[in-house]
């Protein structure tokens, strides 16, 4: 698997409190990849490392084969406010990406503010909330990426908004064939977007996967109550409840579920999801092993 991203024992750290700690990460190329996890998990600033706006403490992390920053002409970015410059106009906003640019594509930027009804001459801060996120998305495709990342661009917009941001970039995805990575705490934008999952939890991945196929290899099984034990070994327990006579086993498979006592359901995106990101995570190191040579 070609990775566009790869993380190693990575950390961040802020004073005494680790913000990210020893993560290890592989983000595949070819995908439009959904960056999920709780609040405080660490994913903001995974992909403030991942574009160079920070310098990690510990570890290493590698965008398209290169020190994170070394590819910055390759690689857009739109930020979890989706930052415009609130006293430039939509026009300014296009010389300023073509300038700093060296493949933009002003063609493609001017058919997308049309087509959006933009006025040119508008200044950013003037912009309703999905408009400045379809301005910050026009930026970030015109400068023709590898790889386009995504820090939870629409979770402040509307609903409307958020689904026609969404149409538009998977319209982008299909012209430009180019990789995604998507961080969102909102499982119906994963559904409608991304093809490929990773679950996030103090700055461990849980679980990463073609969405598919993990929906096709979890299962959710209920039945007389019996202990994780006595599973079959090739059934990996994610989640279990128990009350005095019945168990409720989440469990990923790749073989039949051939136990006729078992009553077995299939998962929605968001079970899967939720029953991640509601592990018992064991506790982070003090300190990751690997630190930044200075």
């Amino acid at each position: 698997m070609t990775a566009v991203l790869r993380a190693h024992g990575l950390g961040k750290r802020y004073g005494r409190r680790w913000a990210l700690a020893d993560c290890e990460l592989e983000v595949p190329s070819g995908h439009v990849v959904g960056l999920v996890g709780p609040n405080g998990a660490g994913k903001s600033t995974l992909l403030n490392l991942s574009v160079g706006m920070l310098t990690p403490t510990a570890g290493s992390v590698e965008v398209l084969e290169a020190p994170a920053g070394a590819q910055q002409a390759k690689v857009g970015y739109v930020a979890q406010d989706t930052p415009t410059y609130s006293r430039l106009s939509v026009a300014d906003h296009l010389k300023l990406g073509a300038r700093l640019n060296p493949a933009w594509d002003d063609s493609l930027a001017q058919q997308r503010v049309q087509r959006l009804g933009f006025d040119l001459k508008q200044r950013a801060g003037k912009l309703s909330g999905g408009q400045r996120a379809q301005l910050a998305l026009t930026l970030g495709l015109a400068k023709r990426p590898e790889l386009l990342i995504l820090d939870e661009p629409v979770a402040a917009l509307d609903p409307l908004a958020r689904r026609e941001f969404l149409q538009d970039l998977m319209e982008a995805v299909a012209e430009q064939e180019l990789s995604v990575l998507l961080s969102s705490h909102l499982v119906s934008d994963l559904e409608r977007a991304c093809d490929y999952l990773i679950v996030l939890v103090d700055s461990r991945v849980q679980v990463s996967g073609e969405i598919d196929t993990l929906l096709a290899t979890h299962h959710r099984l209920t039945g007389p109550r019996k202990s994780a034990k006595e599973l079959p070994r090739d059934q990996h327990v994610v989640t279990e409840s128990h009350t005095d006579r019945q168990s409720t086993f989440l469990i990923r498979t790749d073989r039949p579920i051939l136990d006729p006592a078992w009553n077995v359901t299939q998962l929605t995106l968001e079970d899967l999801v939720l029953a991640y990101m509601s592990r018992n995570v064991a506790a982070k190191p003090e300190r990751p092993v690997l630190e930044v040579q200075r």
